[in-house]
């Protein structure tokens, strides 16, 4: 929790363009009639790879959180000091 709000949880799921419509053929547990947001990746500047690491690093961070062996407040005042990766 940060501030009293919980963060928001996403999940990556791939879609294929085939007639011009999205196809999307992921198991998922969301409801019948969920509305998803898509966001198009093609301007993701790592590969799978970095890809998976970053999101490995991510949950280890949530979870940390969760348990309450790393305060989020302090965490995210020290991310949002960071400077931005140039390529």
């Amino acid at each position: 929790m940060i501030g009293g709000d919980t963060l928001p949880t996403t999940s990556a799921l791939r879609a294929k363009v085939q007639g011009g419509r999205l196809v999307l053929d992921e198991p998922t547990s969301f409801a019948e009639g969920t509305v998803l947001e898509l966001v198009v990746a093609d301007d993701d500047p790592l590969d799978e790879a970095e890809r998976a690491r970053l999101d490995e690093a991510l949950e280890t961070s949530l979870a940390s959180a969760r348990e309450g062996t790393i305060d989020a407040d302090d965490l995210l005042a020290e991310i949002a000091h960071l400077e931005p990766a140039r390529g």
